[in-house]
């Protein structure tokens, strides 16, 4: 069963509501979860926060942080799974930014990816470096490692 089917069958079943907040992958993960039958019960919004702008207006990340920390960082990782909880209508989000490429830099490589994940409880971050895969390697790691980080939120 994919990982997508998995988290609407377990998300269905303990009443717990999805948003998505994607940079880098623009609007994959939750395409991924719409693409399984029933994901209207689970799945309230995704946000394509591409740009800094959309992050601030959309979601109410901080220009500080951006200025501070770089749009690929776990603190605006965290402000967008945050800021996708408090404008949705979502119990669970996740949150992705990071650098698919090609480019990057030796301080922010290609294939670095932060994600974020929020509850009401919680926000928890985490980097993960893909390493140099290509523009659609990158993204496509992104997204399993994303799905893979709301099952582990949802219960089984």
């Amino acid at each position: 069963m994919s990982r997508a089917r998995d988290i609407v069958e377990q998300a269905s079943a303990a009443g717990i509501v999805i948003a998505t907040a994607e940079s880098c992958t623009g609007g994959m993960i939750s395409a991924e979860i719409t693409d399984v039958a029933g994901s209207s019960r689970v799945l309230d919004r995704g946000f394509v926060t591409y740009s800094n702008a959309a992050k601030m207006d959309m979601l109410g990340v901080f220009a500080e942080t951006l200025d501070t920390h770089g749009a690929v960082s776990e603190q605006v990782a965290a402000e967008m799974a945050a800021g996708a909880l408090k404008h949705s209508n979502a119990t669970l989000t996740v949150s992705v930014t990071g650098i698919a490429g090609p480019g990057g830099s030796d301080f922010k490589p290609e294939g670095r990816v932060c994600f974020g994940i929020a509850t009401k409880d919680c926000v928890e971050t985490q980097q993960v470096d893909f390493g140099p895969l290509g523009r659609a390697g990158v993204r496509s790691a992104t997204v399993s490692h994303a799905l893979e980080l709301l099952l582990q939120k949802l219960p089984n």
